[in-house]
């Protein structure tokens, strides 16, 4: 960064009100002036890298937000870059624009006393490609200093990557070896690369493999293979290892360095290009990761534990996507695992369209109806942080009774750790496992007098599930107990000098008692046959990070596959897809058991766990899960943030991270402290009386794959719901800092929004109800805005619109004396229209099953709508104030009109009440409290378990 015009004042703040100004947001101008409140957003943020496409002009948008305590001032905001064929720094001027531009969407200027001040400008694309980096600066007047935003937000200037058009990657033929070498200085000699045709296209594809020293003396083989140094890095990202059962990301600039191993690792190139290594695990028992050098070199260290010498596996792939880039190698990686891989002979098996096509019948055997529903679909509530680790039959009741007296209706239970017999132990990492039947002590009728009691008192509960270990217990089996009687059992000796905290306990020991892999799979279905004879139907595999804490390898081969090939068998055979996968983000066990996608899907717990009383720990659970879905999203499985309680001051912030994640949502809040609000927005009651989350279709996942947690920039979570086009996509931003944040986002950034789309569509915050119109992507002015303070978080929600031409008619004036001609006349307008889905919801527009809009015949706009679930449907109509409910507006459920009462028009909320007429004319939402009249009007679902809302306007 170089400038000689940078000033910072360094004496005593003096200005306005004290309660107006944040230490965060204190500016000087000059020592001899007051200070300004002002604050600086621009889009792109500083920070963000980003790749513009093409040679077309790059545009900046700065929003400076200004006290009101002072006059309006003349502004002036510059660009300081260095976007140019000569790398010089310059300044580009920005012009001011309307304040209409990129609208704050979850506050109110003036409530904050605010002045908007919104300035843009382009710049063109350098010639060659290039990195490039910018901050902005401005002062009050041309007499001031330039004060600089960097150094006020103590950020790192923006950085921006123009990619090279001179490397293509559309060509379908495979790149050469000799290709993978210019992504790497040094690369070695001592590695083979081959080149593989990719599935994704826009991408090439490289496989990478050398040798590995065999197994001996009890010891796996272990090779460090140097694979050369990433050039031309202007940031990577890894997902390491950073304790055995989980991952996380790491982050870094320039020379690649890791201080643990990965399984992941993305280097992003000053030319625009991703290179993704994958480190293949699993197969013929062999382990990969990746390390670093003291030169920032890839390194492959590779573990063995077969007798004779093998061969490690890295795929690599290059993109100017990241996601393509990432595709490929997880398709080529799906090709490794499956059984038939090398039988390239063998015609492969198309994979079937969706939605099937018009000459295509799907009959299943016990036919019902269902929007596809699963069983973690349900709001679930779990026993560990709630009731804790002394579970007792007492415990649990009164857990489930205190949901239930708040009006809480959970779909599951999981009944977790601490409900089984053990050995007395002092901790209970030492602890063995003796006998099916729970604990005696905490459930002295018997556990299945447990399991009936809370079926009988709670019979809203369509599930239980139970806690276990992978070996047991976090002990294993105990010697001494019946399960050691009737099972083979084998000592084996475990290790793991990263374990931490109570459960490097478990290790002190060396060894653990394990149920032999020659038996496991009678064990385990002997158990889960039990379970079921008791009423549990659900299981929750803990811990099973055991199998990869073997030492021994020739142990390891015996137990890990079969065990994970067991645990698979038995919980499919009893019960079905209710399962859950936890502490196994083990490499072995995601390329052997999580990738395949031939057995159906379960969730995967995605992170460490939820830690309510760890401050710090919130933030970064968000922002570890969010970009560990960038691996998990593309295995067969729905990731698992773990679960959170309501009533902590971080509940809003873990619900809407859950909400946008597309996957379960688990509570586990102690007796009677309950958010209901919190609740609400989650979940929606469905017409059979059960409680839903609302889940998105896609996976949720860091739209920011570089941004390092340290630099504080506010995390961005993207899912999409509903049908391609047709759908929405959803944001979520959550404040990882300690200072408050803004964030501007473009209507591109949505997921699901892409070059080529048409259309307009309109932009909705979930906290406000506040509402973006007649955004396009060909206008470079698409963009809102979010405010998110300590702790805060915001979802937005993008719809694309529908036009319609609706005729009106206009009826004359009343005729006076000597007027005989006077007609109705009719006109046509134009309404904009979309279907948002539930109001109130964090993720309502993941309620909508499907939508059909259309004008009839006679004129009037018809929409049918299916929801999963009840509560407030919306609607956007961009001339509803036009409208009047009682003449132009019909609403039906299952074809019976609703009472009048609970149809009215939304407006939006300015902070202060605001009077009738201007709330009515801000009203573009038509609400229908679904909810309301199902109850009103006395309905029946039928054989349905959707609800249809037909509404005519016209």
């Amino acid at each position: 960064m170089q400038s000689d015009t940078r000033y910072r004042s360094t004496l005593p703040i003096c200005g306005p009100d004290p309660k107006y100004i944040k230490k965060s947001q204190v500016k000087f101008i000059r020592p001899a002036q007051m200070s300004l409140f002002a604050r600086v957003t621009s889009y792109p943020p500083l920070g963000q890298i980003t790749c513009p496409k093409g040679a077309e002009p790059f545009r900046f948008t700065v929003v400076l937000e200004s006290s009101t305590t002072f006059p309006i001032q003349p502004w002036e905001v510059h660009v300081w870059h260095n976007i140019t064929d000569d790398g010089d720094w310059t300044a580009l001027p920005l012009q001011r624009c309307d304040s209409s531009v990129a609208p704050l969407l979850n506050s109110n200027a003036d409530e904050y006393h605010y002045f908007r001040n919104v300035f843009s400008g382009e710049i063109g694309s350098p010639t060659h490609a290039r990195h490039a980096q910018f901050t902005v600066r401005y002062r009050v007047n041309p007499d001031a200093e330039w004060q600089w935003v960097n150094q006020q937000q103590h950020t790192s200037d923006g950085e921006i990557l123009f990619p090279s058009e001179t490397r293509s990657f559309d060509s379908d033929e495979p790149a050469s070896a000799e290709d993978f070498s210019a992504y790497f200085e040094s690369l070695s000699a001592h590695v083979d690369v081959q080149s593989c045709r990719s599935e994704a296209p826009g991408s090439k594809l490289w496989r990478v493999t050398g040798s590995i020293t065999a197994a001996q003396e009890g010891q796996s083989g272990l090779t460090t293979s140097t694979l050369g140094v990433p050039a031309s890095v202007v940031r990577y990202f890894a997902l390491v290892r950073i304790w055995s059962p989980w991952l996380g990301p790491r982050h870094g600039k320039g020379k690649f360095a890791l201080s643990e191993d990965a399984i992941l690792c993305s280097f992003l190139r000053t030319d625009g290009v991703h290179v993704v290594l994958l480190g293949v695990s699993g197969l013929d028992n062999v382990l990969t990761l990746f390390g670093s050098d003291d030169n920032g070199a890839v390194v492959v260290k590779s573990k063995n534990d077969n007798l004779q010498e093998s061969k490690f596996q890295v795929l690599a792939s290059a993109a100017h996507d990241f996601e393509v880039a990432m595709s490929a190698v997880i398709y080529e990686a799906r090709k490794l695992v499956r059984p038939f891989a090398e039988q390239t002979e063998s015609p492969r098996v198309p994979t079937p369209v969706s939605p099937p096509g018009d000459d295509i019948v799907l009959v299943e055997k016990d036919v019902k109806a269902q929007w596809l529903a699963e069983w973690f679909d349900g709001l679930t509530y779990c026993t560990w942080n709630g009731l804790g680790q002394d579970l007792t039959e007492e415990k649990i009741l009164r857990g489930l009774d205190s949901l239930k007296s708040h009006g809480i209706k959970i779909a599951n239970l999981i009944i977790d750790d601490n409900w089984q017999t053990l050995d007395k132990d002092e901790s209970q990492f030492r602890r063995g496992w003796k006998q099916f039947e729970g604990n005696p002590d905490a459930f002295p009728k018997g556990f299945k007098q447990t399991i009936q009691k809370i079926r009988s008192t709670h019979p809203n509960i369509d599930h239980i599930a139970v806690w276990h270990a992978m070996l047991g217990y976090w002990g294993g089996i105990s010697p001494d107990g019946e399960l050691a009687k009737r099972y083979k059992t084998k000592r084996i000796e475990i290790t793991d000098p990263a374990a931490r905290g109570a459960i490097a306990h478990a290790f002190d020991r060396g060894s653990i008692l394990a149920i032999d892999p020659d038996d496991i799979q009678r064990f385990y279905d002997d158990f889960y046959n039990w379970l079921a004879s008791i009423g549990v139907d659900s299981v929750k595999a803990d811990a099973q990070f055991f199998l990869d804490l073997i030492k021994d390898p020739t142990e390891r081969r015996r137990f890990i596959n079969p065990y994970l090939d067991a645990w698979s068998i038995s919980t499919l055979k009893h019960f079905s897809t209710r399962a859950i996968s936890c502490m196994s983000m083990i490499p072995q066990a995601i390329f052997h058991s999580q990738l395949p996608t031939n057995k159906p899907t379960i969730p995967l717990r995605n992170s460490d766990d939820f830690f309510p009383n760890i401050e710090s720990s919130h933030p970064w659970h968000v922002f570890c899960n969010a970009h560990n879905a960038l691996l998990t999203r593309y295995l067969n499985v729905v990731p698992d943030w773990d679960m959170f309680q309501t009533s902590h001051a971080y509940a809003g912030f873990h619900a809407a991270a859950r909400c946008v994640s597309g996957g379960p949502i688990y509570i586990t809040d102690e007796p009677g402290k309950h958010n209901i609000a919190i609740i609400d927005q989650m979940t929606a009651p469905t017409v059979h009386g059960a409680t839903v989350i609302l889940r998105p279709g896609l996976i949720g996942r860091t739209l920011d794959i570089y941004h390092d947690y340290n630099e504080g920039h506010v995390l961005r979570v993207g899912t999409y719901t509903g049908w391609a086009r047709t759908g929405s996509g959803i944001l979520g931003f959550f404040n990882i800092s300690s200072a408050d944040r803004t964030s501007v986002v473009n209507l591109l950034d949505f997921p699901g929004v892409h070059p080529d789309s048409t259309g307009e569509y309109i932009v909705r915050a979930h906290t406000s109800g506040r509402i973006a119109e007649n955004l396009s992507i060909s206008d470079t002015k698409a963009l809102v805005s979010v405010e998110v303070k300590h702790r805060g978080w915001e979802i937005l929600t993008a719809y694309p619109t529908y036009s319609f031409g609706l005729p009106r008619r206009h009826n004359p004036p009343a005729p006076t004396p000597g007027d005989h001609h006077l007609t109705t006349t009719t006109t046509s307008s134009t309404t904009k229209v979309a279907v948002l889905g539930l109001l109130g919801k964090m993720t309502g527009a993941a309620a909508i099953v499907n939508s059909d809009l259309y004008v009839q015949d006679n004129g009037r706009l018809r929409a049918d709508i299916n929801l999963k679930a009840l509560g407030t449907l919306g609607l956007y109509f961009s001339d509803l104030p036009d409208w009047d409910i009682d003449a132009n507006v019909m609403v039906t459920i299952l074809g019976k009109p609703v009472p009048r009462r609970t149809v009215w028009k939304e407006g939006i909320s300015q902070g202060e009440k605001e009077e009738e007429e201007e709330e009515e004319a801000s009203a573009r939402v038509l609400a229908v409290d679904v909810l309301a009249a199902w109850k009103e009007m006395g309905l029946k679902p039928g054989w349905s378990n959707e609800v249809l809302v037909e509404v005519f306007v016209g």
